[in-house]
Order: structure tokens, then C-alpha cells, then sequence
């Protein structure tokens, strides 16, 4: 199992951040789009890391047009040599109207067209062909050699997709080279409904699993004493409220015969009440959605519960002591 870690955003300290976490062995380093762009970071870690891989953890797709996306993409890969993979993510529709003021469409077929219009695209600079993709949501029909990159010999990065549904599942599935499960899951929902509908999705573009990454961080309730582990019980709590109060994430919930709290949480979001929807979440729900225990119980666990289909997963272990955080990511990629 490949184990990431996430870079932060403090651009002052990614040089610093970024070195340190190639020397510690991390396979990846992860960029998340949430109070600050996801591409910067990873553009600074290219310049300070040699091996270790630059993933965004996501960005936002819908923000950007395919053509924005295949540039940041192509810039950061050709510069790393190799090491970027885009990862993705579509967000909701009052985020995307209201928050980045863009279109919103079906949104696996919306994103399912992003892709294979940024491959397009990629096809163009990197193997020369015509530009000449037209869908419903994106139309590429002009590139001229002016516009067009010349560092093309690591050729196009990587692709993965951040899916619940199955539609979009399926188009992860389909059109990307791997896929990130989201955190609000749980294993009954994952092997009944996200393996079959990546397997589908597979079968349509003619691959198989092995040519597909996929990607999964349980949530996680440890500490080295009482205190630390109540306050990662208390975060874990306060998350899975927050995810679970999202309609379009009923289905997960549903999955382990709780679907009857996503309406309390999400009547409870629509009141302010974000600290008390935690107190909803019991320890049968943390459970179901991670691991807890002792630092060192972690990896064990993960390995048992996750191991027979998570190819990386990502070390955000609420764990300040380096000595024992290595000591989980050793055992997680031994086992």
C-alpha cells in the first residue's frame, strides 16, 4: 500500500515541508483545493523533491475549463518529470454556482466530458493529432503552434477522479486512471456499490482493476494519551457529521442502516449547529467509517479491514510523535 501525506498550504514552509517528507519515505505528497489553490504547493514541491509524487487531493474540476486544467497539468508534470497526477473532484452545484459563479451540468456526464476533452487536448500536443472535440458541455477546436507547449517528453499526467455515486464511479472507472474514495465511506458501501461500479466502468474502456489505482483514507481516532484521543474522537465525530448531512452521501449512511440520521444532520447544518451534530455520531458510527485504537494497533487494522482493495491511502493519522507515525506508515506499506 502507497501511503501520501498532505503538503498544507503555508507556501513559506513547502520547500522545508515537501523535503522532509520525500526523506521520510512518503510515496506522495497531497495538495487540497480548500481555502487556497491546490497547484501552487505542488509546484514549489516539484522544485525542492526529486522522487516523491505530486498529487492534487482535489481540485476543483468545474471551476476550471478542461483547457486550464490540461496547462496546469502539462506545466507541473513536464516540470516534475513525470511525478504529477491530477486528481479531481466535482464539488456541489451551490458551490459551483454560487461560489465559483461556473456552469453545472449532469455531473458525471459533465465530468466524464472534462476528461476525454483534456485528453483531447493532450492528444494534440503530445501526439499531434487534430483538435476537434465537441460535447455538450466543452468544444475544443483550436490550437495553433503558438499556443501550443514544446516540453513534451513526459508526456500527459495522470488522471483520478473523487466519487460517492455510482454514476460518477463508473466514469472514474471509464475515462481515469484511478479513482479516490471519499472519506465518508464505509466497507459495506464500497464492496456493494463502488468496486461493482468501477468494475463496470473498467469494462468500458476495455481495462482491467490492475490498470486502475484506487485510492482510500478511513478516518482514524488515536492518541498517545486520553486527552489526544478524545480530541481525535471529538474531530472524527465533528467530520462525519458535517459529510453526512450532505444529501447526495445518504446512500453511504444507508449502507450500515443509518440513513435515518442524514435528515437530523442535515436539518442541524441548515440551523448553524455544526459542533452539536457531532454528538449524533456514536462510537458504532466511527467505527464504520475508520479505525481506533492505539497508535500502534493503526496499520493493523487498516491492513485487515482495507488491504484487499486500497492501493494508497493517505497518513493523515492524528499522530505528532514522528517515531510512531513512521512506525504506521512502515507497516501499512510492508503490508
Amino acid at each position: 500500500m502507497k501511503v501520501d501525506a498532505g503538503l498544507g498550504n503555508d507556501l513559506g514552509k513547502i520547500p522545508k515541508t515537501a523535503r522532509e517528507m520525500e526523506a521520510l519515505g512518503y510515496d506522495g505528497i497531497r495538495s487540497a483545493e480548500m481555502n487556497h489553490d491546490p497547484f501552487f504547493p505542488l509546484l514549489l514541491a516539484a522544485e525542492h523533491t526529486e522522487k516523491v509524487e505530486l498529487i492534487t487531493s482535489i481540485a476543483v474540476a468545474f471551476a476550471r475549463s478542461p483547457m486550464v486544467l490540461a496547462n496546469l497539468a502539462h506545466d507541473l508534470n513536464a516540470y516534475s518529470q513525470g511525478r504529477f497526477t491530477l486528481g479531481l473532484g466535482s464539488q456541489i452545484k451551490p458551490h459551483i454556482t454560487k461560489r465559483f459563479s461556473m456552469q453545472w451540468g449532469a455531473p458525471a456526464a459533465q465530468m466524464r466530458e472534462l476528461v476525454l476533452a483534456m485528453r483531447a487536448i493532450w492528444a494534440n500536443w503530445y501526439q499531434g493529432e487534430p483538435l476537434q472535440f465537441v460535447g455538450k458541455y466543452y468544444t475544443h477546436t483550436l490550437m495553433t503552434p503558438a499556443f501550443s507547449p514544446e516540453n513534451t517528453t513526459y508526456g500527459a499526467p495522470k488522471v483520478v477522479l473523487a466519487a460517492v455515486g455510482t454514476h460518477m464511479t463508473e466514469v472514474a472507472g471509464e475515462v481515469a486512471d484511478g479513482m479516490i474514495i471519499h472519506p465518508f465511506s464505509n466497507v459495506p458501501y464500497i464492496e456493494s456499490v463502488t468496486l461493482p461500479a468501477i468494475e463496470r466502468g473498467l469494462a468500458r474502456s476495455g481495462r482491467t482493476r490492475a490498470q486502475f489505482e484506487l485510492s482510500y483514507s478511513c478516518f482514524v481516532v488515536t492518541g498517545r494519551d486520553e486527552r489526544e484521543y478524545e480530541a481525535s474522537r471529538k474531530a472524527a465525530r465533528e467530520r462525519i457529521a458535517f459529510y453526512g448531512s450532505t444529501p447526495a452521501y445518504k446512500g453511504v449512511l444507508e449502507a450500515i442502516g443509518a440513513g435515518e440520521l442524514q435528515a437530523d444532520l442535515n436539518r442541524m447544518s441548515k440551523q448553524g449547529r455544526w459542533q452539536e451534530m457531532g454528538t449524533l455520531i456514536g462510537d458504532d458510527l466511527l467505527h464504520a467509517f475508520g479505525v481506533m485504537g492505539e497508535p500502534k494497533d493503526i496499520a493493523p487494522q487498516m491492513l485487515a479491514r482495507y488491504g484487499h482493495f486500497v492501493d494508497r491511502t493517505s497518513a493523515s493519522f492524528p499522530v505528532e510523535d514522528l517515531d510512531a507515525r513512521r512506525k504506521i506508515v512502515d507497516a501499512l506499506r510492508a503490508g
